[in-house]
């Protein structure tokens, strides 16, 4: 497969999804699982990444992040995390080939409403798996820390997190963001999107447009899809089908924006 060429917008919100190798469930161990959050926590240390949520399942991850001025940090931050976290585990079993899916996927979300949005739906992804009821109950996630429940090794920039979600503090954030997901649990509005695993960009009009603008010549022929609330700058035609929605499925690659590992 071949891979696609590195593009990155400097200050923008990235939504990265990526899945172990052909479906395997090779974070189905806490052990592995803990292993990752603990090497996320090193990326953030060394490239001075900006964390604000992440969910870490069976079989493929969610990361919500922002760099802070440099164009290699989060290209940076997934190669040390996704590298150790495939050698400590071939290391440990004895094993030898990819752990990770070749190339992961980004899509870039406006800050305010639609990054709200994206949050829940990161944190409510091992409830559509049907493993949990409610995202505290999966310990491998943002959510403890947003409310406050994590003390040392602290993983999310809450203040920026607070700041991009127009909470006002990371109290109000917390607070706010128990509403938000109770609000969705409640009405049932907890489904698979796929805009946030298939498209390039989520937000406004002028938003989604601004990034296809940035893109130059890799925006052209993109489409901008229209819903109630949002658009979203996608592929036509999609190359590749994605499913996020249960746990036990693989994170599938679509042909989009995506960084390459660094060389």
């Amino acid at each position: 497969m071949a891979r696609a060429t590195r593009h990155f917008i400097l200050g923008c919100i990235w939504h990265i999804t990526h899945r172990c190798h052909k479906k395997e469930f090779l974070l189905k161990f806490a052990h592995d699982r803990f292993r990752f959050v603990s090497w996320l926590l090193e990326a953030r240390r060394r490239f001075s990444l900006q964390i604000l949520n992440y969910a870490v399942t069976s079989n493929h991850v969610h990361l919500l992040v922002k760099d802070s001025g440099n164009a290699k940090s989060i290209p940076s931050a997934i190669q040390l995390v996704a590298g150790r976290t495939a050698q400590e585990y071939n290391h440990r079993k004895a094993r030898k080939g990819a752990f990770w899916e070749d190339r992961y996927h980004a899509t870039a979300v406006e800050s305010g409403a639609h990054l709200r949005r994206c949050l829940v739906y990161i944190d409510l992804n091992m409830v559509r798996a049907g493993v949990v009821r409610h995202p505290v109950e999966w310990i491998h996630g943002g959510y403890h820390e947003i409310q406050g429940n994590r003390r040392r090794n602290r993983l999310l920039s809450l203040d920026i997190l607070a700041e991009l979600t127009e909470t006002g503090s990371s109290e109000e954030l917390a607070k706010s963001y128990r509403g938000w997901v109770d609000d969705a649990l409640t009405s049932g509005a907890f489904q698979r999107e796929e805009h946030w695993t298939k498209s390039l960009a989520v937000g406004s009009d002028f938003y989604v447009k601004k990034i296809q603008t940035l893109l130059g010549g890799r925006g052209k022929g993109r489409v901008v899809d229209t819903a109630a609330d949002f658009f979203s700058l996608r592929e036509s035609p999609p190359l590749y089908e994605s499913n996020f929605d249960p746990e036990n499925r693989p994170i599938e690659q679509n042909k989009g924006y995506f960084w390459d590992k660094m060389d």
